[in-house]
């Protein structure tokens, strides 16, 4: 089982997606997203697996829930930095996000 500490040494932040397109090089449809996290992480590229759900201009402004501190993963010719959270629904991922604007770059606490 994962333990409270293993849980506090992950980065979890609030960002906004500043552009999405089509990841079209990867092996299973996904998005590549520009997100802004703020002054002190600054932009950040994230390869996202949620075509079933949102369309690109769906994205763009949306704040979400990532990652920041994990190692970059490459997805085809795209290296992606942070991994974007979502929960696995019957309509496919549906992104987290807070329910209220936040400050780009806020930590999950």
């Amino acid at each position: 089982m994962a333990t409270f500490d293993d849980f506090m040494k992950l980065d979890i932040r609030v960002g906004t997606i500043i552009e999405a397109k089509l990841l079209e090089k990867a092996k299973k449809p996904a998005y590549q997203l520009l997100i802004d996290f703020g002054k002190e992480i600054g932009i950040k590229k994230s390869s996202a697996q949620i075509t079933e759900v949102y369309r690109p201009e769906d994205l763009k402004g949306k704040q979400i829930l990532a990652v920041v501190n994990f190692p970059p993963k490459q997805i085809a010719d795209f290296q992606s930095e942070v991994l974007v959270l979502g929960i696995y629904s019957q309509k496919g991922v549906v992104l987290i996000t807070p329910d209220k604007a936040v400050e780009n770059g806020d930590r999950l606490g």
